[in-house]
């Protein structure tokens, strides 16, 4: 994570273009080391580089937070991400699951639970990535 995140302030300090990719891929360094404070930090910058957040990237400082036990910021910016256009997919539901667990927040976990049973959920069994269009009214927007 520490050669991405260099190689990521290189490419920042010599003007070349910082696309999403670029952004996702440092995001995702730090998510699997355990940097969520770095994961956070790069992915605050997406938006204060005129770009706009994407699945990939919301999902990888998501997973960040959550594998850092920081489920409070896991499901705050899983409550930012379903507010937004950003679709979801099975895989986010299920890290937004694990940090709800992580936190003892069964009642959220049911809920975001019920979100995906409410969604055409034969098909989502045979393909994790298919996006999932979030009606999130039923959530008590507290727990974000």
């Amino acid at each position: 994570w520490e050669e991405a995140l260099q190689l990521f302030n290189v490419m920042l300090h010599s003007k070349l273009e910082l696309n999403k990719s670029v952004h996702c891929a440092a995001i995702s360094a730090c998510e699997k080391c355990g940097e969520w404070e770095k994961a956070l930090q790069l992915f605050r910058s997406i938006a204060q580089n005129n770009l706009e957040t994407d699945l990939i990237s919301c999902s990888a400082v998501i997973s960040a937070c959550e594998k850092a036990g920081r489920w409070e910021k896991a499901l705050q910016l899983f409550g930012v991400m379903a507010a937004s256009t950003v679709d979801s997919n099975m895989i986010i539901f299920n890290t937004a699951i694990r940090a709800c667990e992580k936190g003892s927040r069964c009642k959220v976990a049911l809920q975001l639970f019920g979100v995906i049973m409410c969604a055409n959920w034969s098909d989502m069994a045979n393909d994790s990535h298919r996006p999932i269009h979030l009606n999130m009214e039923h959530i008590q927007s507290s727990h974000f």
